[in-house]
């Protein structure tokens, strides 16, 4: 399955007064020419999440967009995603590959050298690492990495990177240096009071380069 996208929107369902809001915001990012996103959303209860991973697909289609499943490799199946996201608290890559064979693309997540290589020694399709910058969604793993880390990891990975964790519109060029393929953002987008030009402004830097 082709890698086609340089931002990976991951979904923060919290941001938004209820899920028709929430839609309508993945909706706007849509339109602004976003085409991969994460449907991130850990405390839903299976069938809820399901649910939910059911009309994201219809959304991500209706543009032409990928979407990814956070940590479960079932969901994603059922619902017929793109891919897998996931977490260094759930199964590893290799598990997921047994389990859905070349059907999804496998994401995972990491935030040292070491479990950069693991994922990609594990089979891997790509990796976001981070975080990069300070930012609350990420405050659980610590301080940020910072920019050289992320060097270290482009230049010692084989496979594709994002840069991940507080990246804004002006530190896209800096962390495009460093080697990624592209950036995952969160509130960059989706706390923006005008989400589909926002989306289209991360997408213009990013193909300026």
């Amino acid at each position: 399955m082709v890698m086609d996208f340089s931002l990976y929107l991951i979904t923060d369902r919290k941001l938004f007064a209820d899920d028709d809001s929430f839609f309508a915001a993945i909706e706007a990012a849509l339109r602004g020419g976003l085409r991969a996103v994460q449907l991130r959303e850990k405390d839903l209860p299976t069938r809820e999440l399901l649910a939910m991973a059911h009309g994201m697909r219809a959304l991500a289609s209706k543009y032409g967009a990928k979407l990814f499943i956070n940590d479960r490799t079932d969901v994603a199946l059922c619902s017929g995603a793109d891919g897998v996201h996931l977490g260094q608290a759930c199964i590893p890559a290799y598990a997921a590959r047994k389990i859905a064979g070349d059907r999804l693309l496998i994401g995972v997540s990491t935030h040292s050298l070491q479990e950069a290589d693991i994922a990609e020694k594990e089979g891997a399709d790509f990796i976001t690492f981070g975080p990069l910058y300070q930012t609350p969604s990420k405050a659980k793993y610590g301080s940020p990495v910072g920019l050289a880390a992320l060097n270290k990891v482009t230049e010692q990975i084989g496979i594709p990177v994002f840069g991940i964790g507080g990246i804004r519109p002006d530190s896209v060029n800096e962390v495009m240096e460093c080697g990624v393929r592209g950036i995952a953002v969160i509130s960059g987008i989706l706390g923006a009071s005008d989400i589909a030009a926002e989306a289209k402004n991360y997408l213009n830097t990013l193909e300026k380069r």
